[in-house]
């Protein structure tokens, strides 16, 4: 006997969830009830969604799912960041932070999101590189990590507040805009008013350079904020830290990010991840100055988050510190980061899921 595969629901909009429910001979506004139980209720039961007649949710149960990732583990650090380990269809997993932006018990929270399992990129001082590369993530899987995550976020600090994850940040496991096209998808289903309803100024796209992907966003009319990763300003120190590089060096980078800020007149955010001994210089601080002082643009400072199994350390406060002066007096605006999470290897840089057979991804 063939088994019918269930169509999943999740990661459509309003509209679509409208149009299967006429399909199957239900009417319209019964697609406007599902779209309220999963994404303002967080619900993947159709046996929960009380408003509906009870032969509709058996009957949905048979042809159709709703795939919120299962939360398999959680560590909290001391700041109260939490970082949850996630398992998606066929078992894959992928690892999702969220952040307290105070240590009140109303405090506010950003969410952390993976767009891939593991990473092609391969970024040198990376723990997510280490995983290797297993596939990209749908959009529903990005978006069900958002309800996974909120789902258990509520339910630990014992509230009915479904709304306690305010802003988004793609920068968890993966390169996003090597995933370009489900990335965009999720982006507009977590803005969707009618629904998650997170701001497009509440949320922030990461990339380690990929130049193709940066000019396709600036395209796309969003107001999200766009973070670069750089973490040398020489391409031949850039190529050793960043694989991407050979492929993007930093004039196509420059280049591109040049034509996103005149096509959104946005501000873009650089991420630089300080290593001991090899990118904080004064040479290193003049190079930056050069390359990003004509750019609208601020830099992220980030002590690098030491990992298990690579060689890179993290520098002392001092010099941290006069890596910072040393840019703001050549004009940069540039802040340091707040480490969150590093105890439990939830920082920048730290995320590794639990993987199996990994593989290959031409950059």
């Amino acid at each position: 006997m063939e088994i019918l595969k269930k169509i999943e629901l999740l990661g459509l909009q309003i509209s679509d969830l409208e149009n299967f429910m006429v399909a199957i001979g239900e009417p319209k506004f019964r697609g406007k009830q599902v779209y309220k139980w999963i994404y303002h209720k967080g619900k993947s039961s159709f046996y929960e969604m009380s408003d509906l007649p009870k032969e509709l949710r058996q009957r949905l149960d048979e042809i159709a799912k709703i795939s919120i990732p299962r939360v398999l583990k959680q560590r909290v650090s001391a700041d109260y960041t939490r970082k949850f380990l996630l398992e998606l269809e066929e078992k894959k997993r992928v690892e999702a932070v969220v952040i307290p932006q105070s240590r009140d018990k109303n405090a506010q929270y950003t969410l952390c999101l993976s767009t891939q399992v593991g990473c092609p990129v391969g970024c040198s001082f990376c723990a997510t590189g280490l995983s290797g590369y297993q596939r990209d993530l749908k959009a529903h899987e990005i978006v069900g990590q958002f309800l996974g995550a909120q789902n258990e976020l509520a339910k630990k600090l014992k509230t009915q507040d479904k709304k306690l994850i305010k802003n988004v940040v793609y920068m968890g496991m993966g390169e996003p805009l090597l995933n370009y096209d489900e990335v965009i998808k999720s982006v507009y289903i977590l803005n969707d008013p009618k629904g998650i309803n997170i701001g497009q100024r509440h949320i922030t796209i990461s990339t380690a350079g990929e130049a193709e992907g940066i000019e396709m966003l600036a395209r796309e009319n969003l107001q999200v904020t766009l973070a670069v990763s750089l973490h040398a300003c020489d391409n031949d120190l850039r190529n050793k830290l960043i694989p991407l590089n050979r492929k993007y060096p930093l004039e196509r980078l420059i280049q591109a990010v040049e034509r996103y800020i005149s096509l959104t007149n946005r501000r873009v955010t650089f991420e630089y991840v300080m290593l001991e001994g090899v990118n904080t210089s004064r040479q290193d601080a003049d190079n930056m100055i050069k390359l990003l002082k004509p750019l609208l643009v601020n830099v992220n400072l980030i002590p690098y988050n030491e990992v298990a199994g690579l060689s890179f350390k993290r520098p002392s406060p001092q010099k941290v510190a006069q890596f910072y002066k040393w840019l703001t007096a050549g004009g940069l605006n540039a802040n340091i980061r707040e480490e969150k999470g590093g105890d439990i290897e939830a920082a920048c840089g730290q995320l590794r899921a639990e993987t199996g057979r990994t593989r290959k991804r031409r950059l």
